[in-house]
């Protein structure tokens, strides 16, 4: 029984994160069209998107430090409410007709800060309201509630914004934090008990500290570098994805890949949320990298929109089965005290790849493999032959390498004791982790 009431604890906040996410969706999908439309350039969309993403990732490792140092529960609320504030300057400065693009920047860059602080602090809250055993089942829910916001959102703003304004909008996804905020209330005890009896240490030699945890259980260090890996070759599938389908078809196609390719990770979210797994998550990290990295090839094979399908859905339906076994081994190898900070770290470190991706990608597709595979172009007449030649295909040719590559990270991953030495920690070998990092 006290097991159930656990699940159910974990399964109230998550309930409130899923509605808050979708609102989130909401609110970057509906922000996007509103500055296009205003502007008609790609670069106040860009700006937005960069404005939204990159305070969280820098400041997160700061929120992981207040997570372990504070009530988690007290955390979650701070964050979305301060992230519902943003939203609500730049509600005011709309109503007041005097909104400019500024106004869009400093307002989703005020949640963006916020956001940090609630989101180490919902990642560590799971190893409080969950037994071990529910790890897994917990993570794909979790990331169940991520996949909705590109599932869901950007069909509901668009329905939305055909019958009403962005102002309402906004007001639903300020809505969606107050549900979020709410359920964390219905957890009436701490998440995680501050550490008043400890002599605090500045905010950044705990930052330190978490590094160091991280640095000295080599398992979890490496994991972190090959996750970090993986996302710089998704990065390049999130930027070129679209040049590469509009150059041989129309947007409404693009949506449709889209959306039934989110269906294959809300799909595997649902799978691993509904059975819990006790062990061998190295092995289903593996697997999950082998499959993303066939998939993630095949993209790059054919401008059959039936294959590109098959292949959208198999990447993120393969990818649930990535993060849940990341997720779960570095979860049951770190001490629970200092998992906020661990968190924070992680996550900073794991969208590295994702930066130098997005500042790559054009320039890679552009200059380097769109000219080979053109007309007359260096690689035509040889892997031309066999993926075609035209406009996008050398961004197909990077896609097949980039897919391999993935696969060769799995190999390697498969081969190395100490991510495999992870699945085999205990609660004793935890302690032992704990009393050598202090």
């Amino acid at each position: 029984m006290a097991q159930q009431k656990t699940f159910a604890r974990f399964l109230i906040v998550w309930f409130g994160q899923l509605i808050s996410m979708i609102g989130i969706g909401l609110t970057a999908f509906s922000l996007g069209v509103y500055a296009f439309e205003t502007t008609n350039t790609a670069t106040a969309v860009a700006l937005i998107t960069l404005f939204t993403f990159v305070p969280n990732i820098l400041l997160r490792p700061i929120g992981g430090v207040l997570a372990d140092r504070y009530d988690r529960r007290l955390m979650m609320i701070v964050g979305d409410l301060g992230a519902a504030l943003g939203l609500l300057f730049i509600l005011i400065m709309i109503l007041n007709n005097s909104i400019e693009l500024w106004h869009i920047y400093v307002g989703v860059s005020i949640s963006s800060i916020f956001s940090s602080l609630q989101a180490p602090a919902y990642r560590a809250s799971a190893t409080d309201l969950l037994d071990e055993k529910d790890f897994s089942k917990g993570s794909g829910l979790v990331q169940l509630a991520e996949s909705a916001k590109f599932l869901f959102s950007p069909i509901i703003a668009g329905i939305l914004l055909s019958i009403t304004t962005i102002e309402i909008i906004l007001v639903i996804n300020m809505m969606t934090y107050i549900v979020a905020i709410l359920a964390v209330f219905v957890i009436r005890n701490k998440l995680k008990t501050a550490r008043d009896n400890e002599e605090r240490q500045p905010w950044y030699y705990e930052i330190v500290e978490g590094w160091n945890t991280i640095k000295n259980n080599r398992g979890v260090l490496l994991l972190v570098i090959i996750v970090s890996i993986i996302t710089f070759y998704l990065g390049f599938l999130e930027t070129l994805i679209g040049p590469m389908l509009l150059s041989f078809t129309t947007a409404k196609t693009l949506g449709m890949f889209q959306s039934i390719s989110a269906i294959g990770m809300l799909v595997s979210s649902l799978l691993i949320g509904m059975f819990s797994m006790t062990k061998r998550y190295s092995f289903m990290l593996v697997i999950g990298l082998v499959l993303a990295g066939l998939a993630f090839a095949l993209l790059g094979t054919s401008t059959n929109i039936y294959v590109l399908i098959l292949a959208g859905f198999l990447f993120l339906g393969s990818l649930p089965f990535v993060n849940t076994s990341a997720d779960v081994l570095v979860r049951r190898n770190i001490p629970n005290e200092k998992q906020g900070r661990v968190w924070g770290i992680i996550g900073i470190l794991s969208q590295v790849g994702f930066i130098i991706a997005y500042s790559t990608a054009g320039v890679l597709a552009d200059k380097v493999f769109n000219p080979m595979l053109e007309e007359g172009g260096a690689l035509a007449n040889s892997i031309g032959s066999f993926i075609g030649v035209g406009p996008g295909r050398g961004i197909g040719f990077l896609f097949i390498i980039a897919g391999l590559l993935v696969v060769v990270v799995a190999i390697i991953t498969s081969r190395i004791q100490s991510i495999k030495a992870l699945d085999e920690e205990n609660d004793l070998h935890t302690a032992q982790v704990s009393n050598m990092i202090h």
